[in-house]
């Protein structure tokens, strides 16, 4: 069942409906809303547009590189297992 969680980022109050726990949704808005306070800081303008896309840019670009460093982990534990697996394989024939 949805329920209201109030969360504040970047100094604006937000009511967000959800069903997630509340302090995975509060750590969620504190997370963005330290990522936008740190992109106000090296802003050129004040504009919260500019700012919320600078924002989501970088957070995008932090899931896509640890999309990237998963999908590598994954393709080199499929190799090793496929190695010692190789590896059981040879040895059971002796």
């Amino acid at each position: 069942m949805k329920r209201s969680v109030p969360v504040q980022i970047a100094g604006v109050r937000y009511s967000l409906k959800t069903d997630e726990d509340d302090r995975w949704v509060k750590m969620l808005a504190s997370y963005v809303d330290g990522k936008i306070r740190e992109a106000q800081k090296h802003a050129r303008s004040p504009d919260t547009q500019a700012i919320a896309v600078l924002t989501a840019l970088q957070i995008a670009e932090e899931l896509f590189n640890e999309r990237r460093s998963s999908s590598e982990l994954r393709r080199r534990i499929r190799e090793k297992s496929q190695s010692l697996l190789d590896y059981l394989e040879r040895e059971a024939r002796v």
